[in-house]
């Protein structure tokens, strides 16, 4: 069986390190894809020439991202009908109240903020990783 990779959107080189550095961790093997900007993201999930190839098993989207913010992202990704149901969890820095509310308003099926402690961002990583790519039943393609 193929595993489908992870769609990591992240700008920050530390955050992308310490995301990698945990599923590695915690033993998830799928490929991970970075984008480093929305544009990146969004060329990734629908392709140079909107062309949607193998989607991620999971979105981990951050959402201060330079050129188009990650709530711009997820609503795209939400609008177009080959994208819709893919997983995207917000995994976020952010403590504004209006990110996490404007996030489910827009489909995030769940929103995390990043702990600052490597443990606990590890640990939660684990259970990102242990729902979503091994209990969550997808939608069939």
């Amino acid at each position: 069986m193929t595993l489908k990779p992870i769609l990591l959107v992240e700008d920050n080189p530390d955050d992308e390190e310490l995301t990698l550095r945990a599923l590695r961790k915690n033993n998830i093997q799928n490929e991970v894809v970075i984008a480093r900007d929305g544009p990146q993201a969004l060329e990734h999930l629908f392709g140079a020439d909107g062309a949607v190839g193998v989607g991620p098993a999971v979105v981990l989207l951050d959402l201060k991202l330079p050129k188009l913010d990650g709530i711009e992202v997820l609503r795209r990704i939400r609008a177009d009908h080959r994208t819709r149901l893919t997983p995207v969890v917000i995994l976020t820095s952010s403590r504004e109240e209006q990110d996490l509310i404007a996030g489910y308003e827009l489909g995030a099926n769940s929103y995390i903020r990043k702990p600052v402690d490597f443990v606990q961002f590890s640990e939660a990583v684990r259970h990102l990783g242990l729902y979503w790519l091994i209990i969550n039943e997808p939608p069939p393609v």
